[in-house]
């Protein structure tokens, strides 16, 4: 008998057995990363925002001078070598502000979306499991949640609550309204997850093996929606990062003198610093824009190689 001509060289073929055995071996990250970093878009963003994040990290090593600190002798200096974005009417630099103020929105944002998962994948990981009136209770709760407009509702809560709270607590106040107020979006996808998951033969193996429905909730369902919670918390700091800087900018988030995006913003509401003074609200508002921008872009690409079908 003679060999049949596949058209497929004997090193051609050792070398698509390796490739197929190394494809074998890649963990489902793995793969996640491989499609992540062959979106282009996604991955530039990643490295600005990387390069944000250590700039607004590094401000007391960057910044040149106190963000609060005074100097009435030099009130509304224009961009100068020793202040690079200039003064405000106080004498206080404005580079320095916009990288503290950096500070403050991003942990803003991080930690209001911990909350939001935390919240968020209990209520939707119970939901999900136990169904029935358990389901419907908690279900009807989220409901009404979502039924009251987001931000009319933060602004009001802020302005009542925020009364009896020192300007330098306020932060602290906003990440919680945030983060309490932006879970029902995430505890539905949970539990819409879980419900397809709950009948799978690794839940009803832990099931016979007695372990506790707390422990396969935490331990086995929840892990499974990680992919998902995971791009829903990216959009969701791009998010609360936008809320926060709006309170700001009301004067109903992070009061001054902390410094924060939102309420550098505020100085175009006077006209005359619209015109005539850019240095002072141009500089934030583009670094919100850069954030949020950088963050949707990775939340899309992590999107995409998580879940292509989607």
């Amino acid at each position: 008998m003679t060999e049949r001509n596949t058209g497929i060289k004997p090193d051609d073929k050792i070398d698509q057995e390796i490739g197929e055995a190394e494809q074998e071996i890649l963990t489902p990250w793995k793969l996640v990363r491989r499609k992540f970093l062959k979106r282009k878009p996604s991955v530039v963003a990643l490295i600005i925002l990387a390069f944000i994040i250590l700039v607004v990290a590094l401000a007391p090593i960057i910044s040149p001078y106190d963000p609060n600190e005074l100097d009435m002798t030099n009130t509304k200096q224009p961009p100068s070598k020793e202040h690079i974005l200039g003064t405000d009417e106080l004498g206080r630099d404005n580079f320095s502000r916009v990288l503290y103020g950096g500070r403050v929105a991003l942990q803003v944002g991080i930690f209001a979306v911990i909350i939001q998962v935390i919240v968020g994948s209990i209520i939707g990981g119970i939901a999900g499991y136990y169904g029935g009136w358990i389901d419907n209770i908690l279900m009807r709760i989220t409901e009404v949640f979502m039924s009251f407009p987001f931000l009319p509702l933060v602004i009001t809560i802020s302005a009542v609550v925020g009364v009896s709270i020192p300007a330098e607590h306020k932060m602290y106040l906003v990440m919680v309204i945030l983060g309490l107020l932006s879970w029902p979006g995430l505890a539905r996808m949970v539990r819409g997850q879980i419900l397809s998951l709950r009948e799978q033969e690794f839940v009803l193996a832990a099931k016979a093996l007695g372990i506790k429905n707390s422990r396969i909730i935490v331990r086995h369902l929840i892990p499974n929606t990680v992919g998902y919670i995971v791009v829903n918390a990216t959009l969701g700091v791009a998010s609360a990062i936008l809320q926060e800087s709006a309170l700001s900018f009301l004067g109903l988030g992070v009061a001054p003198p902390v410094p924060t995006w939102g309420n550098l913003i505020q100085y175009a509401r006077d006209i005359y610093n619209l015109q005539h003074r850019p240095w002072l609200w141009i500089p934030p508002g583009l670094c919100i824009f850069a954030t949020v921008m950088c963050i949707n872009l990775i939340g899309d690409g992590l999107r995409d190689a998580i879940d292509p079908k989607s």
